[in-house]
């Protein structure tokens, strides 16, 4: 009989929970979420929609020229809306006038530069019936995290989590520069793509990267007040530089140079120790941690793991099956996948609709970022549906609950990484993250249409979004309690889920296990 792994928080609390070493990781991944905030939500600005209407025809110039003629003066006179003009009656310029007929922007549209010299929209006038390329945009990015979402899992529990962390931020980064040179909407679509595929990748292995090194009391912080707060801080970075900036492509070439500045933390972060164990690396897992030791100023037993004490991790190979093998496994990814489409659906699409509201975008847009820090430390608020009772001539009050709402699904939205990470067991962690994170992307490529419902009622988006925050907190009370525990290294070790829909989740057969 094999000998019983023992406990890896208990072997290693002699490096204590806060000395130089857990102090040096905690801020450095930290930091790391900056440019996953920065990049997430920057196609606010990237394809924002400008004032628009159609260009003049040149056979008429009316009483004044273009620059003579402020931007809404001529709206006034092109035609009765944004998509079409009024015919030009007229062989000549001198006897030309308007009629009352109308016909399509057929000359192309002047965009407003009130706001922004640039976006995507206007460069490549996705306006009228071009117009459904604008969420599609949005969406294409939300792909890419899809895909990142469930292929980073699976790479980081094969290659490790440090590689995957750098690989990640490197292509994060030259996606976003090669972006910015973009020739046509296709390849920004594509590059877009690309990039929701590193984002999604870096910031997830971050998270189990550092909750993997880090002791309990330090895991919470970090994923609380660390990883999330500096994520809403990348965020906080976007509107200051977009309006500082004002042009799509240099916006981009910005996002891209916390990446660049990050390629010497190579040599500081070290490889997981849990997942060295995991993989029977366990000379490499005890280097880790006498340089932790080392750095913390303690002394170190002798031996501090033994090959036995990883044993049975190395009997196993593990899958993405193995997340819905046994009864708990199989309940706790049921629920999170629910919980993640349903929190990130709503955290997106109250972020992306920033630029809806009314009033200024940039200033809408930090105070959004700045809703997500103090969410960061604040609890679960349920306040959306209350946007329902406010009339539409009262833009302040909705401004206001809508901001509340957004509280309330920021401290939904990090607290969900904490828990995910308390939740699944060491050997599937990532890949159950993964998993996780890509039915949240599911919800993340639908949020960009429902807040296109506000085309019709400014407050649908509310009311649907406010509907499935509800659902998703009732669901939330099924979760296992994970306060004050250690995080569980097998399969064997998760926790059941509570109440009586255990019992209905329980009776769906089990695969056979071979």
């Amino acid at each position: 009989m094999h000998a019983k792994v023992r406990d890896y928080d208990d072997i290693t609390s002699f490096l204590g929970d806060f000395g130089r070493f857990q102090t040096a990781i905690w801020a450095l991944m930290a930091v790391s979420a900056i440019p996953p905030g920065f990049m997430a939500l920057s196609m606010v600005f990237l394809a924002y929609v400008p004032e628009h209407h159609c260009k003049p025809s040149m056979n008429f110039t009316g009483n004044a020229t273009d620059s003579e003629v402020s931007f809404h003066e001529q709206s006034s006179w092109v035609g009765p809306d944004m998509c079409s003009r009024y015919k030009v009656i007229g062989d000549s310029s001198e006897t030309a006038g308007l009629g009352n007929e109308t016909e399509e922007c057929v000359d192309g549209w002047v965009f407003s530069t009130e706001r922004y010299s640039a976006t995507i929209v206007s460069e490549w006038n996705l306006v009228c019936e071009n117009a459904w390329k604008v969420p599609f945009s949005i969406s294409t990015y939300y792909i890419g995290v899809l895909i990142g979402s469930f292929i980073s899992g699976q790479l980081s529990d094969r290659f490790g989590r440090k590689p995957v962390f750098f690989w990640a931020m490197a292509i994060m980064t030259i996606s976003a520069l090669i972006q910015a040179a973009s020739v046509s909407w296709v390849m920004f679509c594509v590059i877009n793509c690309v990039r929701g595929v590193a984002q999604i990748s870096n910031y997830i292995t971050s998270l189990v990267l550092a909750s993997e090194i880090l002791s309990q009391s330090a895991r919470v912080t970090f994923s609380m007040l660390g990883h999330s707060l500096f994520f809403a801080i990348g965020y906080a970075c976007l509107p200051l530089f977009a309006y500082l900036i004002q042009g799509w492509r240099m916006l981009l070439v910005v996002s891209a140079i916390p990446g660049l500045l990050y390629i010497p933390v190579w040599w500081v972060i070290p490889e997981s120790p849990r997942w060295l164990l995991q993989r029977g690396r366990v000379a490499d897992a005890e280097r880790v941690i006498r340089n932790a030791a080392k750095k913390n100023r303690v002394p170190t037993p002798e031996v501090i793991f033994t090959p036995d004490e990883c044993l049975e991790l190395m009997q196993q190979t593990y899958n993405v099956l193995d997340l819905v093998r046994t009864t708990n496994m199989r309940n706790i990814t049921i629920l999170n996948v629910f919980l993640w489409a349903a929190i990130t659906m709503v955290f997106y699409g109250l972020s992306l609709n920033t630029s809806n509201m009314r009033g200024n975008a940039y200033l809408n847009s930090f105070f959004s970022a700045a809703i997500d820090i103090v969410a960061s430390v604040a609890v679960w608020l349920i306040t959306l549906l209350i946007i329902k009772l406010v009339p539409e001539d009262m833009p302040v009050m909705s401004q206001v609950f809508a901001l509340l709402g957004k509280l309330g699904v920021s401290g939904a939205y990090s607290s969900i990484y904490l828990i995910a990470t308390e939740l699944f067991p060491t050997v599937v962690r990532n890949m159950g993250l993964g998993v996780a994170s890509t039915a949240a992307r599911v919800g993340s490529i639908i949020s960009p249409y429902v807040v296109y419902l506000g085309v019709y009622s400014k407050i649908l988006p509310y009311i649907v979004f406010g509907a499935i925050s509800l659902i998703a907190a009732a669901v939330s009370f099924l979760l296992p309690d994970t306060t004050n525990s250690k995080l569980p290294d097998h399969i064997s070790q998760v926790k059941p889920i509570r109440g009586y829909v255990t019992y209905v989740i329980q009776n769906v057969p089990n695969p056979k296990v071979t």
